[in-house]
């Protein structure tokens, strides 16, 4: 009997060898500067042993990132018009430090109170409305499509309608082309 492919049998061969190289981004931290200070490290080292246009995208068979994670996933895959990562990782710190006040509000009176918060939490709904951050992205990303990401790309998501997890996954298209969204409304 013949078993299933699994799905790491049926993504592209790896770069280098027989090794699949994955590059994970947590979501939260300090509202997306850890894992931006994090991933400018080590680009900027893989610069210094490759040359100044070396991006990560060019070294990792996947990139995954869940909530402000795949943010970071998106734009570091999303190609530009010369087919080159849109952003580079030394990019993705200031987008956030200039970005993150109107992202990520602080609420104050009684929308900040504890009590508030509990309320929120126990009716469900997203901690922060989007509004400003699907802008962004949106002017940031463009049309830009899961399937031209320039590096097979994983972001796990969660549907608050359905109450059910959504995975985007760029080598997941060709099975289920309903997944091919744009990667500005996946990221939000």
């Amino acid at each position: 009997m013949e078993r299933a492919k699994s799905s790491i049998e049926q993504i592209q061969p790896p770069t280098y060898g027989n090794l699949v190289t994955i590059l994970s981004i947590d979501g939260g931290g300090i509202r997306g500067i850890i894992p931006a200070t994090i991933i400018d490290f080590l680009e900027s080292r893989l610069q210094e042993l490759d040359g100044p246009d070396a991006r990560l995208a060019d070294y990792f068979d996947v990139i995954s990132g869940t909530s402000t994670g795949g943010l970071v996933t998106a734009m570091i895959t999303a190609p530009d018009n010369n087919n080159r990562p849109l952003f580079a990782a030394k990019d993705i710190k200031p987008f956030y430090m200039d970005h993150s006040p109107k992202i990520f509000p602080q609420h104050s009176g009684l929308g900040g109170t504890i009590l508030a918060k509990v309320v929120k939490s126990l009716l469900g709904g997203p901690k922060y409305d989007g509004k400003y951050l699907h802008g962004v992205v949106r002017e940031k990303l463009g049309d830009i499509r899961l399937h031209e990401t320039l590096t097979n790309v994983v972001i796990p998501t969660f549907d608050i309608k359905s109450l059910q997890p959504i995975i985007f996954s760029s080598y997941q298209i060709k099975n289920s082309p309903s997944l091919d969204a744009k990667l500005s409304d996946i990221c939000i």
